[in-house]
């Protein structure tokens, strides 16, 4: 059969989503581009936002109206915590975010009797990890690995905790099997993801904590560059930082998540740290690497955000010096605690998100023209018109001139200068 899939949201739902192509291939499927003429349509949903969920009905939608006799299904985050709004649309099948190699079971016997199912689980019943493929389709140079699901931080912004339920970990043997699996197969970097992976380990109940998983993982494929995603600030400590500088292919960027850089913003974010932990924390990762890129999210306009409380987090975000930033006006999400407070007009909003962002591309800029003279491993992935395109271990892009295929090549390559978002290298060595 031919199967499309459309995915929304965050990296994990990407690498479900991989998950379940290569199973399907697996089984025998042939998966087609979601534009394209298939049997089934699959939307693999997001629910972060109310937008987000605007965008799974209408993938669905359309799904439904441009093709009319096949089947359409949907699973992720938006049915998982609304599957009464699911209901009213005009779906073959139905599951949330847990058991994708069950869902594929159902959409293969969906295919064959035509008759509406639904499996949405308890999410707060969930205690097992389910363990899924790594890796991506062929050709990519950069592999995905869960490690983690599920959050209890219950932020009063965000629905995330209803819809992927307690944190859940991949057991360390498990994830240093797949590491050297994806070493095997070619792939050059794996990056750690997760709902929450500063998480990983508490519900192992073996005292084992994230820094345990990237020795064991470093040791076990040590020709794979590592790479981690989102991180909490109170993962960030001296123990962390001092074996962290220790893991040779362990990459220098961390992406730590802040959302405002005012301590009354904060809590009333119920967050889990003020900025004087969080600054210590990048304070921490700059003493121990050689100009580390610390990234981050910061959602403007929260509700009761004041422009004093603004200019504390624009004053905040300058003293850290972010190598990177996402700004995000904030965006109401129904069912959470935030979405009951008095909320700030969208055209302040936007302005705030505006200002924010000058701020952060100056950070950037300075940041990127500190690379200059630098010489990085490049990771080159694909061409771009005459030159070829790849990132350093900062996740920084990086263009060289010349025709000459580098696809999956690491390659020392010298910074002569930037352009844009992205620095301009020359090779240091023969391809």
């Amino acid at each position: 059969m031919k199967i499309a899939i459309y995915t929304l949201g965050c990296k994990v739902n990407q690498y479900e989503t991989q998950a379940m192509e290569q199973e399907l291939s697996r089984r025998g499927h042939e998966i087609v581009s979601f534009s394209g003429a298939a049997d089934a349509y699959v939307v693999n949903t997001c629910s972060v936002t109310a937008v987000s969920d605007q965008k799974s009905r209408q993938m669905l939608s359309r799904a439904r109206r441009e093709h009319p006799g096949a089947v359409v299904a949907v699973c992720g985050c938006y049915p998982q915590t609304r599957p009464e709004d699911v209901r009213k649309l005009d779906v073959d099948l139905i599951a949330g975010t847990g058991d994708r190699m069950g869902f594929l079971d159902l959409l293969e016997q969906e295919l064959e009797d035509r008759r509406p199912m639904e499996a949405v689980d308890r999410v707060f019943d969930r205690r097992a990890f389910e363990i899924l493929p790594a890796g991506g389709l062929e050709g990519r140079t950069r592999a995905m690995l869960k490690v983690e699901d599920g959050c209890v931080n219950f932020c009063s912004y965000c629905i995330i905790p209803y819809a992927r339920g307690p944190v859940r970990s991949l057991p360390p043997e498990e994830a240093a099997a797949r590491a050297k699996e994806l070493a095997a197969a070619g792939y050059q970097e794996m990056v750690l993801t997760g709902i929450e992976i500063s998480s990983w380990g508490g519900d192992l109940k073996t005292g084992q904590s994230l820094i345990d998983l990237m020795e064991l993982l470093s040791d076990a494929a040590p020709g794979l560059r590592l790479r981690l995603g989102s991180l909490e600030p109170r993962t960030i400590d001296g123990d962390f930082c001092r074996r962290a500088a220790k893991l040779p292919n362990l990459c220098p960027q961390f992406h730590l998540s802040m959302q405002s850089g005012c301590d009354e913003t904060l809590k009333r974010m119920n967050r889990k740290y003020d900025t004087a932990r969080y600054f210590r924390s990048v304070a921490l990762l700059k003493e121990y690497f050689d100009r580390p890129a610390v990234t981050t999210d910061m959602i403007v306009g929260f509700p009761g955000e004041t422009e004093e409380e603004f200019a504390q987090s624009l004053d905040f975000i300058r003293r850290c010096g972010f190598a990177r930033m996402h700004i995000f006006p904030y965006s109401i999400r129904p069912g959470t605690p935030a979405a009951e407070l008095a909320q700030i007009p969208a055209a302040v909003k936007e302005s705030r998100a505006a200002r924010a962002a000058a701020v952060a591309d100056e950070m950037r800029k300075e940041y990127l023209e500190g690379c200059v003279g630098q010489v990085y491993p490049v990771l080159f992935e694909q061409a771009k018109g005459d030159r070829f395109s790849g990132h350093a271990p900062n996740y920084t892009e990086v263009l060289v001139p010349g025709s000459e295929n580098l696809h999956n090549r690491v390659l020392a390559t010298r910074i002569t200068g930037t352009e844009g978002f992205s620095l301009l290298g020359e090779l240091e060595e023969t391809p």
